[in-house]
Parts: structure tokens; sequence; C-alpha cells
């Protein structure tokens, strides 16, 4: 091999024995980090998010290396794909102002939240999903599935959600004008429970964009990846990756981020 490759023997044996240098070991160190990361994620995690994770865990190191790393170590994410909306505005039912404004950012929990409807496919046929998301935590706080999109879909998504939160009044509840949400049935649950209605303009995602990268995010790391045999299927999977998966991976990265930020504002401090 060494007559072959034109090198002397004693410079492959040299080769062979020499420790590792200090970056290959970073390497090694940096991967072994990378794949439960990747593993946690569902193996839906790119160099970006995976960057942002290593950030929580004090480590700085470049989203270029990330890629290079998980290319060696055969790290590949899923395949994404469209999908699209299912809302239907063309009704004759009151119709709201579009309070929260796109104000997706609040500081305390049940003071604004949001909502949307999407669609799961399975063999036996079209599963619906209604969620309610807090927008503080970014937490799923309520969720319906059924075989109808009508309006107890969403009527049993918000009465999960005010059953495990019971905010207080005044709380704003912005959804797009889906005549589910306009129904007589909804808009008397938001009375009873003082709750303020939003809703977006018309054909405008933008205004309830956190539900729609929600349903991005459940489609391409969950449901674009299945086949589902039945709804039954459909709903024990989604069930766990919400309360399971979902709703524990946003809380763990909020302490993680909140603790992050404590220790920088504490070292700001010390250091005067």
């Amino acid at each position: 091999m060494c007559r072959f490759m034109k090198i002397s023997r004693s410079s492959y044996y040299d080769w062979l024995y020499r420790p590792l240098s200090k970056r290959a070991r970073q390497d090694i160190d940096l991967t072994n980090r990378i794949i439960p990361i990747f593993k946690e994620g569902r193996n839906n995690y790119g160099a970006r998010r995976i960057k942002h994770k290593l950030f929580l865990q004090n480590i700085v190191v470049s989203q270029r290396r990330i890629s290079r790393l998980m290319r060696l170590a055969g790290l590949t994410c899923k395949t994404k794909r469209k999908f699209k909306a299912t809302s239907d505005s063309n009704h004759k039912k009151p119709v709201a102002l579009n309070i929260l404004s796109r104000n997706f950012n609040v500081s305390n929990p049940n003071r604004s939240w949001v909502g949307d409807i999407t669609y799961i496919k399975t063999n036996q046929g079209w599963l619906y999903l209604a969620v309610v998301i807090d927008l503080y935590s970014r937490q799923v706080v309520g969720w319906s599935m059924s075989n109808r999109i009508n309006a107890e879909l969403v009527d049993n998504a918000i009465l999960m959600a005010i059953w495990k939160r019971k905010p207080e009044k005044d709380l704003v509840w912005h959804t797009d004008r889906g005549r589910q949400y306009a129904s007589d049935s909804h808009r008397k649950i938001l009375k009873d429970h003082k709750i303020i209605q939003s809703m977006s303009r018309k054909g405008d995602c933008w205004d309830n964009a956190v539900s729609e990268s929600f349903f991005h995010t459940l489609k391409t790391e969950l449901t674009n990846h299945y086949n589902f045999e039945n709804r039954e299927e459909a709903k024990k999977i989604i069930f766990e990756y919400i309360e399971v998966f979902y709703n524990r991976k946003i809380l763990i990265l909020l302490i993680g981020l909140s603790l992050f930020l404590k220790k920088v504002v504490t070292t700001m401090v010390q250091d005067g």
C-alpha cells in the first residue's frame, strides 16, 4: 500500500499512531452532542435548529460546521411537504375585528390565544384537527379531532383550553374568519367566559402566523411521514405528538432559555 501511494513506511506509521488533533477531538465531541438532539427532534432538526439547541447548552458553533458534521454522521432531515388551508370565510355570520393585530409577543400567559383548523389524510378519510395555542408559551393548550369540520370541532378545542387554563376575563381569542369560529355556538362560549373574539383580515394568513407555523411543524415533523390506516391511529399518534413531545419540548426550551438569560444577566451585573 505504501508503494502504491508512493509514501514511506515511516510516514504511514507516524500517521497511524499520531494522536488526534484538537479540532478532530472537538468534532467528535460535537457530533456526540448533535446526534441525541437530532434524535430528540425525530430526525427533523436541521443545522439551524441544532445550532439553537447547542446555544442553549452554552455551545457556540457555526451552522456550516454543524452541517458538515451532520453530513459525515449520515444525519438527514425528513423531506418537507406543502399543505393547504381549510378555512371557509364565505358566510353571512358576524365577523370580529382584528384586535390581536399580529401582536404575537405577550408577557403573560392566558392573555392571548390563537387557533386554527387543519386536516390529516388517513386511509379511512380525512381527520380534522383544531388547536388552541397560548401566545405566551406557544404551547397547545386545547385541541380537538373529528371526522367532521364543523362548529363542534372548534367548540371542543376552546372548551378544553378553558377547562385546563381557567383564564381571567378579557382574554383575546384570535382565529381566521372560518364559519366554525363565527358560529352561534362558538360565540356563545366566548360570551359566557368573557373572552374577546378577534379575527384575521380576509385572505391574510400572516394575521394568524403562529397557528400556521404550528401546523407546518406538525406536518413536516409528523403527519407527512405516516400512512395512517384509520382515524383512530392518527388520533393516538397526534395526541402523543402534541402532549408528550411538542408541549414538553416547548416547555424545556423556555426553561433553558430562561436559565441562559438569567446567567447572562448575572454575568453582566458581576462585570459591572
